[in-house]
């Protein structure tokens, strides 16, 4: 043994204490195992007499470095009895160098406790549970307050200046209306009222939630919680304050924290803005901040897919749950035909939103809440739908419009489905037609076996206020005023379908039909309005050709003409034809009808009475004239022809 011993030499001797120390330093067995396998190699080879040096000294070396990273830790240490700890208090931020230093003596003990080089001395061990508690403390501490003064205030001008704005506007006219259609009623028609359909995000809008520069050094420290076992701790730390920003952006985009109790207390117009910045919020919570958020949550938590995950739906959980709670306010509130545009924004927005809001959130609550706020919101939207339906079928203000003119329900309604037209892929979805309501339609259209189910509802509720109208139209004891009446609302009804995309959906077919009945109703108007003024100027009675003909008949005729056309000037200058085209169409009927007949009578009979006296006083008017008097009709403006006379009379 002495020999091999010898005949090693230097070289070999070096060789087998170095191989002693890597056995050295794998053994994690206690210190006393250790001192029993030392006795046994130091008996089975002198060489190895010396290896309980290299242990102490390993052990001595082990010690200087926790040493020296406790004491870094226990400098930070507020608490400690360290006189110098006081002045390490600085905000973490203030003093990169030394947060630096921390996070190496943080490091080293970790990495000290997970080598199992310590594990044998009680004593430091207990040191280092401590080092770590007070770390772990003043890393939670560092993480809240990075947190906090580096978040980034939500930019509404930079947020609304990548919004694209869409207005569209819903306008009335004054009038007297049922309680339903109040609010509308009282519209001023030349300030008109707007309804905006919502607004788009731009697709490349990116905010950061928080400094980037501050976002390595969250993710340090993170990494160290997590490694030492305070996960739990550092996802409260996170979730705490990123949910309290979050409820800030909120708060900045105007959505308020409110009880369904108190949302459905609300009036309307307030109740409006406050459902116009949900939409809002709802869009920019799906495209800017849960984004985004998650995106933090990534880069900070990045590693661990767990931590990022209950960080995220812890921090998500309550913006989205004010925000459902409204959502749900809104949809189980009162119904009212005003709200409909609104709720079918907000359907719209959160049909949008879902599939976004299920990717980013795992929390199979939350989504299944979102996902019952959005089929609340269907049905109050059908709901409100089919109340409207009925409120125009039963609508029943009797004060007749004055001038013949157009009703403000007419307007109204028209105007509403013309909005709603927007919404067809939504309605299309949410609405049905009742077999028993399309049967009732097949006269109305034979194209509605292809119509979708909201154009055949539409069909169904402008059929509803034809009828309505029609039994409005029989509060006028005068029929040519009825005809106006009609003829005036039905042009409008034409003209709204005709010039937007309620044309395409109800079709040319009925756009025909509703011509024909306008001039069905302008027919109807010449024969209850003229008919007598034209019997005047016929033959029949007067006794006697053109030549000999009774003065005194002819006297009562031009008298009777005069009287009949100048009742009917006085009262339909007072009527109002709005419609430029229409009114100019009836004049030009009327004046071929009028005027032929009296250039004819004037022509026949005009000389006998022209020789006599006062002939001025029967012929009061030449074709000329009439015509020019025509042009005064349905301008709503009632004017008088009475003391009249014809120049050089």
């Amino acid at each position: 043994m002495a020999t091999t011993t010898t005949s090693l030499g230097a070289g070999g001797e070096d060789r087998v204490m170095a191989t002693a120390q890597q056995i050295v330093k794998s053994l994690n067995t206690p210190k006393e195992v250790r001192e029993d396998m030392l006795l046994i190699f130091s008996s089975f080879d002198n060489r190895l007499s010396n290896i309980s040096d290299l242990i102490n000294d390993d052990s001595n070396k082990t010690s200087v470095r926790f040493d020296a990273a406790e004491k870094v830790i226990l400098r930070w240490d507020s608490s400690s009895s360290n006189p110098d700890a006081s002045r390490h208090s600085l905000p973490w931020e203030d003093s990169p160098d030394e947060a630096a230093e921390y996070l190496s003596a943080v490091d080293e003990i970790l990495q000290l406790v997970v080598d199992m080089s310590i594990r044998s001395n009680n004593e430091i061990m207990d040191r280092a549970e401590t080092a770590i508690q007070m770390a772990m403390s003043r890393l939670e501490d560092e993480f809240r307050l990075i947190l906090i003064r580096n978040t980034v205030p939500l930019d509404l001008d930079r947020l609304y200046g990548s919004i694209r704005r869409v207005s569209l506007s819903f306008a009335a006219n004054e009038g007297e209306i049922d309680e339903e259609f109040e609010s509308f009623g009282e519209v001023d028609s030349e300030r008109g009222c707007f309804h905006e359909r919502g607004a788009s995000l731009g697709d490349d809008l990116c905010v950061d939630l928080i400094n980037a520069d501050a976002v390595v050094e969250l993710k340090e420290i993170a990494d160290r919680m997590i490694r030492s076992g305070y996960e739990k701790e550092c996802v409260q730390g996170y979730s705490n304050v990123r949910r309290d920003a979050l409820d800030e952006c909120l708060v900045i985009l105007g959505v308020e924290k409110l009880s369904i109790e108190e949302v459905q207390k609300i009036e309307w117009r307030a109740l409006d803005e406050k459902m116009k910045k949900w939409i809002q919020a709802v869009k920019i919570s799906a495209r800017v901040l849960l984004n985004g958020e998650k995106r933090l949550c990534d880069q900070i938590f990045n590693g661990s897919d767990s931590i990022k995950e209950i960080c995220f739906n812890e921090t998500a959980k309550g913006c989205m749950m004010q925000l459902m709670n409204f959502g749900e306010a809104v949809a189980i509130g009162k119904r009212s035909s005003e709200k409909l545009f609104r709720i079918l924004d907000m359907y719209d927005v959160l049909a949008d939103a879902l599939p976004d809001f299920e990717m980013m959130v795992i929390d199979e609550f939350v989504c299944s809440e979102a996902k019952g706020v959005l089929a609340g919101l269907g049905d109050a939207a059908k709901g409100t739908f089919v109340e409207f339906e009925n409120a125009v079928k039963n609508e029943a203000s009797k004060k007749p419009m004055q001038k013949g003119e157009i009703h403000p329900l007419t307007r109204y309604v028209m105007n509403y489905v013309k909005l709603l037209v927007d919404y067809s892929e939504t309605l299309n979805s949410l609405l049905e037609c009742d077999e028993d309501e399309a049967d009732g339609l097949q006269n109305e259209d034979s194209e509605l076996d292809t119509m979708t189910p909201f154009a055949k509802r539409l069909l169904l509720l402008i059929s509803s206020l034809e009828s309505n109208l029609e039994e409005k139209s029989k509060l006028y004891e005068d029929g040519a005023l009825h005809c106006t009446f009609l003829m005036n609302n039905i042009l409008y009804i034409v003209q709204k379908v005709k010039d937007s995309e309620l044309g395409k959906l109800l079709g040319d077919n009925w756009v025909r039909k509703r011509r024909g009945q306008i001039r069905q109703y302008a027919t109807s108007y010449l024969r209850a309005c003229w008919t007598k003024a034209l019997n005047c100027l016929k033959d029949e009675g007067i006794g006697g050709s053109s030549n000999n003909a009774s003065k005194v008949a002819l006297k009562e005729r031009f008298k009777s003409f005069n009287a009949c056309f100048e009742e009917i000037y006085r009262i339909q200058t007072a009527w109002k034809v709005p419609d430029s085209q229409l009114r100019e169409e009836l004049r030009i009927s009327i004046s071929e009808k009028v005027i032929p007949a009296y250039r004819s009578f004037m022509g026949r009979f005009g000389s006998q009475l022209e020789s006599g006296r006062h002939a001025g006083k029967y012929i009061k008017y030449t074709p000329e004239d009439l015509e020019n008097y025509l042009l005064d009709l349905f301008e709503g403006s009632p004017l008088v022809l009475h003391h009249m006379r014809r120049k050089g009379t």
